[in-house]
């Protein structure tokens, strides 16, 4: 499977029971989706802990009245089918009450600020 996708849907399965926290293996792809996500509140907190091989993200999951931040994604770019899309193409999600996660060459970022950017890259997935 996936790394991003697991990590995904890892998180979306620890909100459903409530979790606080949730740990992942390091990787600084998946580090700075997760950076994304903090800065637009979709969840409290990332932390990169241990050293060497032993390097995880712990992430500080959030809540909004008992309700979880991250109601579902989609993953748009898959390892076997990569998804590109130039600056016009991309698109905002669910009328704007979601996120578009770009890996840009400026590196990633949600969509409107690829646009507002003139940036087109890889689109990773849709968070909503």
């Amino acid at each position: 499977m996936d790394p991003v996708a697991q990590m995904l849907n890892e998180m979306k399965n620890a909100q459903a029971v409530s979790k606080e926290t949730v740990s992942f293996s390091y990787s600084n792809f998946k580090h700075e989706i997760l950076k994304v996500l903090e800065k637009f509140d979709y969840i409290s907190k990332v932390e990169k802990k241990g050293r060497g091989v032993k390097k995880v993200l712990d992430v500080i999951l959030k809540y909004e009245d008992g309700l979880p931040m991250i109601s579902s994604f989609k993953k748009v770019s898959k390892p076997s089918q990569r998804t590109y899309s130039p600056t016009s193409k991309i698109k905002s999600t669910k009328g704007g009450r979601g996120i578009v996660i770009v890996s840009t060459s400026k590196g990633v970022m949600p969509g409107f600020l690829a646009k507002k950017n003139n940036l087109g890259g890889e689109v990773i997935c849709e968070i909503w």
